[in-house]
């Protein structure tokens, strides 16, 4: 069951027949539990596992030569939060938990061993990787050529449909897991211009926020205001997303 968050995630991108789901069941999973604020991989590390987010929250980030922070990526549970280490021994940037969260590490061995015997599981994590590949894509536009209001609007549309999807939570509403100095460092701005971009979203009634509570009271304004289309997500059914909201 430690990597049934994960199967599940797979599916969502590539058929995976029912014998070769239970022989990636059978694997060996060592589970660990981590605060926030931990790093689970370090810049530089080498990993002879991959780490599946079972619960909880976490970021990739890179730090700069002066000591600033970029945030790369927001991971949710069921993500394969070392995807890259499958094929790359050494990791090129941080992963760090946002909240209490339980991790499960199987072998990377076990996992490669696999692949080369079972092509729909191969396939099922190239669709993972691509995917991947296809967020960091949207975050450089993100990032390069949109508002600061719109950035930020973009993540949280994006974690909507993420939570979603992955039946974690409900994309009418969830608990935003970052503060606004994490946001700020993930759309490459300060958490001051946050702190503004956020007011002025619930000022013209595209979200709300109470506390770390984040609803959208129309999903369809929001979307259209922030130029959001989920196609980058690759989720299914690709419509879902166009013109409803979250449900």
């Amino acid at each position: 069951m430690a990597l049934q968050h994960a199967l599940d995630r797979l599916l969502i991108h590539s058929p995976i027949p029912d014998e070769d789901r239970k022989t990636l069941e059978s694997l060996p999973v060592e589970e660990r539990l981590f605060e926030p604020g931990s790093f689970i991989i370090r810049e530089g590390d080498f990993s002879r596992e991959l780490l599946i987010l079972k619960s909880g929250f976490c970021i990739r980030h890179k730090i700069s030569k002066d000591g600033y922070r970029q945030i790369v990526g927001v991971n949710i549970a069921g993500d394969i939060v070392n995807l890259h280490n499958l094929c790359l021994d050494e990791s090129d940037h941080n992963v760090q938990m946002l909240t209490r969260s339980i991790v499960a590490a199987v072998s990377k061995d076990e996992v490669r061993f696999l692949l080369h015997r079972r092509g729909a599981i191969g396939a099922a994590f190239l669709a993972a990787s691509l995917v991947d590949s296809s967020i960091y894509r949207e975050w450089i536009l993100n990032n390069g050529r949109r508002d600061s209001r719109t950035r930020i609007g973009h993540l949280l549309c994006e974690l909507a449909v993420r939570l979603e999807v992955s039946g974690i939570g409900s994309g009418q509403a969830y608990d935003l897991p970052m503060t606004q100095e994490q946001l700020g460092d993930a759309v490459g701005i300060t958490a001051v211009h946050v702190n503004r971009s956020l007011k002025s979203l619930a000022r013209d009634g595209l979200i709300n926020q109470v506390g770390r509570r984040i609803s959208f009271p129309n999903w369809n304004r929001l979307k259209d205001a922030v130029g959001f289309n989920a196609r980058y997500l690759y989720v299914r059914p690709p419509s879902q997303w166009g013109s409803q909201t979250p449900s």
